[in-house]
């Protein structure tokens, strides 16, 4: 079982998941947890580190084959921006699922998880934003405004991340039928 989910920074992807995770007994990897792993062994801050990104392109290709071969060894949920992609890209038998919410609920929640002032992380959100569609359509061919290759599209504005992992769960169980439960 592969799923992939992917979404803007603040839209419940990383809480999802885990508890998607949860539900499902699978491992979960988290392509911005080893994203902000490489910026610390750098001694860099994230923002720092998105500039590097933006003219070294070889950080993302790494972070991202990393990504595809763990999509292949499937029995996972792939969390990050890119993994729906790659999925598709690959061919690859999985659930790819993106999640949105409205760009100041995603600041306000992201501010809440990091202590910052809401409009700060908007503008912090809208800048990173820009740079990563920017750096995928350059290193990739990638439009992140194009959800087409997602299987499920769900807005997280008003829904539990509790509700929304138990919803997809169950899709996740219809999608792989029979092969549910193997680990």
């Amino acid at each position: 079982m592969l799923i992939t989910v992917s979404g803007e920074p603040g839209s419940g992807k990383t809480t999802v998941a885990r508890l998607l995770a949860g539900c499902l007994g699978l491992p979960h990897v988290y392509a911005g947890d080893l994203y902000r792993r490489q910026a610390d062994e750098r001694g860099l801050t994230l923002e720092q580190f998105i500039e590097l990104s933006e003219r070294d392109h070889s950080i993302d290709r790494a972070l991202d084959a990393h990504m595809v071969r763990r999509a292949r060894e499937g029995n996972v949920i792939l969390e990050g921006r890119l993994a729906g992609f790659f999925a598709a890209q690959e061919r690859l038998p999985a659930l790819k699922v993106f999640l949105r919410a409205d760009e100041e609920v995603r600041a306000r929640r992201v501010a809440e998880r990091e202590r910052r002032e809401w409009r700060e992380v908007l503008a912090s959100n809208r800048a990173r934003h820009r740079s990563d569609t920017t750096r995928y359509r350059d290193i990739y061919g990638f439009d992140l405004a194009d959800t087409s290759v997602y299987d499920i599209v769900l807005t997280t504005d008003d829904e539990t991340p509790e509700a929304l992992a138990a919803w997809l769960a169950t899709r996740a169980r219809e999608h792989f039928g029979a092969r549910e439960d193997r680990p």
